[in-house]
């Protein structure tokens, strides 16, 4: 079951990012690899979401094998004066990070969203979240791709899960993402990185 992985993954790093200084870079990363399944659900509206995720969460897993904490990952990129760079660990961190606040607020929106259609609960997340930095190229394709999402029911089935066990499973996943959400973007501000670029 895909939502409970998730779910859980995120409750682990959720108690560390409200304990530790220092989140371990691996766990992080594995946590954000559980969530590309998700994004591979949606359909042809988030495909180019799953690929850039995909490929920035890989780079972290990739880089957690010789970096041990996502603090010494930002800072190691700060040293090189690499911290905007494309491929850079902590541009990529960025961007993963945006990936995960994106499901929070779709699932929020589901949550609080009757009916059967994911549209408009896509749509906000996607307004809120990566439109804001998305030219009007990718803004109008994905407003295209929002017609082709599955329905409530469809993305359910794919992810094995009746409501009642998704709605349980997408209450701990917003829970526990925020305070990772909170975590990343402090590691940001807290060194003037700015979170917005």
């Amino acid at each position: 079951k895909p939502l409970r992985r998730i779910a859980v993954s995120f409750e682990e790093l959720a108690a560390v990012a409200k304990q530790q200084p220092a989140m371990d870079a691996g766990a992080f990363s594995r946590a954000c690899s559980n969530v590309s399944v998700l994004f591979g659900c949606l359909g042809i509206a988030f495909k180019f979401a799953e690929m850039d995720y995909v490929a920035k969460v890989d780079d972290l897993v990739e880089a957690s094998k010789s970096i041990s904490t996502l603090p010494s990952m930002v800072e190691r990129d700060i040293q090189t004066d690499t911290v905007r760079k494309p491929g850079s660990h902590t541009r990529n961190l960025l961007r993963v990070k945006r990936g995960i606040d994106m499901v929070k607020v779709l699932f929020e929106q589901i949550l609080v969203t009757e009916g059967n259609s994911l549209r408009d609960a896509a749509s906000v997340a996607y307004a809120q979240v990566f439109a804001p930095h998305h030219g009007w190229a990718i803004r109008k394709a994905v407003s295209a791709g929002m017609y082709a999402l599955p329905s409530k029911s469809q993305l359910l089935k794919k992810l094995n899960e009746d409501e009642e066990s998704a709605k349980v499973q997408m209450q701990n996943f917003v829970r526990s993402s925020a305070p990772v959400i909170c975590y990343v973007d402090d590691l940001f501000t807290s060194r003037n990185l700015g979170i917005d670029w």
